[in-house]
């Protein structure tokens, strides 16, 4: 009989299994080896009463019946890490109570030797959730084609300040895990939000439940879903590749995944594995942007998620002499005002087949329009390096930079009224200054200079 310390236990602890799913990319068309680590709480809270035994008794038993049916799964390795087995939790916590007891090793040898090793388990210390999640990424072994599961078995919530959602949410955002399911058996409403955050809820209410659901859980473990994006270019073959792709929650803004589109060595979109309890929307990060709404994943299939993304290449360049000089160009589309990219000069962009307006941010701006990209193709655009040119002036004062057609005079810019000397850039061309010195107060001593600008050229144009 258990004493009435161990069964007094508060009624808000709970028994959660806690799936985490870490896949290597690449998998499809070869035989995949299915890790499963299970994470296993021996904390003092697993005494509390459960059904008609406690839950550290009815974990046993459940467990080593779900580790008998296991052993005969081909291509599968088995794992064991505990916590809260070696320090009771009395007068201070430890909580980095957590150590991988029995290494991966074939499930036809290693059911047995964890379930040898869950039923010597007694219930001692704490519950250091995020801890343990955080340490069981050290538990797998380097592999260049194993599926990665982790299944942790708790009673309870988070006792060491940790935060195992964050912890989650970390993993999943580096591709270490996919969304994690958690299971959880008497679990009070509050506490499925806690742990929702952590990934998928599945509620189990008794010792039959526990049972169903884990055979469900496992099912979805280790179906292979998996899915590529094909993007296409002009002629519909999936050639594109080398850019950024973002998975949002569908209709939300909640970004689930992001991976950089890959052709394997096989020639084919890399294969990638998404959350198909989930439905998605996808932004590949061309320029302008493409997208794809309220994607459905089949589970158990491959899936392909095909989108236009036909791309060329815009290149622009400087001709003439070497510059420090280098402006920049905003790109649009047609006559839409918004700027889809800053185009640096020296720079090769890829961008959507179509037509662009470029507006040079030279001085004076260079206006070009209906700029052409095809499939696969550079279109180059070059123009000339601009000049160098030092304006010298005795004092400070006002003026302003025009281009000088003969007939007409075009504002350029206007000179800083705070300096004495200043060096603007300038395409080449015939121009104008016209200036007076800021003590002058007649307007007759405005003082004008004629100057052509050559490319690639430095000279002086004195305002005295």
């Amino acid at each position: 009989m258990l004493n009435s310390k161990k069964l007094k236990i508060r009624n808000s602890k709970i028994l959660t299994f806690f799936f985490i799913f870490h896949f290597t990319f690449s998998v499809l068309h070869s035989q995949v080896t299915n890790r499963l680590l299970f994470i296993f709480d021996d904390s003092y809270s697993m005494y509390a009463p459960w059904n008609s035994n406690i839950k550290i008794e009815v974990a046993k038993k459940v467990m080593g019946e779900f580790l008998d049916s296991l052993r005969n799964i081909p291509d599968l390795q088995l794992a064991l890490r505990c916590y809260g087995h070696t320090t009771f939790f009395k007068p201070e916590r430890n909580c980095k109570d957590s150590k991988l007891e029995v290494p991966f090793a074939d499930a036809k040898t290693n059911y047995l030797k964890i379930k040898q090793r869950i039923n010597k388990l007694e219930p001692l210390g704490t519950t250091p959730i995020a801890y343990s999640l955080g340490e069981c990424t050290n538990d797998f072994t380097p592999c260049s084609n194993c599926r990665n599961i982790v299944i942790l078995i708790t009673d309870g919530i988070e006792e060491c300040n940790g935060n195992p959602c964050q912890v989650s949410l970390e993993l999943q955002k580096k591709g270490i895990f996919l969304r994690p399911f958690v299971i959880g058996v008497g679990l009070d409403v509050k506490f499925a939000d806690v742990f929702g955050c952590m990934g998928k809820y599945y509620d189990v209410s008794n010792e039959a439940n526990f049972k169903d659901v884990l055979k469900l859980v496992l099912t979805e473990a280790l179906s292979q879903t998996t899915v590529q994006v094909d993007l296409l270019d002009i002629n519909k073959k999936p050639s594109e590749t080398d850019v950024d792709m973002t998975f949002y929650e569908a209709g939300t803004s909640k970004v689930k995944y992001n991976y950089l589109h890959t052709i394997n060595h096989r020639g084919n979109p890399d294969t990638l594995v998404l959350d198909p309890d989930l439905k998605y929307d996808l932004t590949v990060h061309t320029i302008p942007p493409q997208e794809k709404k309220n994607i459905t994943i089949v589970k158990g299939k491959h899936n392909t998620i095909p989108l236009d993304a036909p791309q060329g290449y815009l290149h622009l360049e400087l001709e003439g002499p070497l510059s420090n000089y280098y402006p920049t160009t905003i790109v649009r589309k047609g006559s839409d005002m918004k700027t889809l990219n800053v185009h640096d000069f020296g720079k090769k962009e890829k961008y959507i087949v179509g037509k662009y307006d470029l507006e040079v941010l030279t001085l004076p701006r260079i206006q070009l329009k209906d700029v052409e990209i095809k499939q696969s193709s550079t279109n180059t655009i070059k123009i000339p390096t601009s000049g160098n040119i030092l304006f010298s002036r005795q004092n400070t004062g006002y003026g302003s930079v025009y281009v000088d057609d003969g007939k007409t005079v075009t504002w350029v810019c206007n000179l800083n009224p705070t300096l004495q000397n200043e060096i603007i850039y300038l395409q080449p061309g015939k121009y104008k200054v016209v200036f007076r010195y800021q003590f002058v107060k007649e307007t007759l001593k405005t003082i004008e200079r004629n100057f052509e600008v050559k490319s690639g050229v430095q000279q002086t144009v004195k305002l005295f």
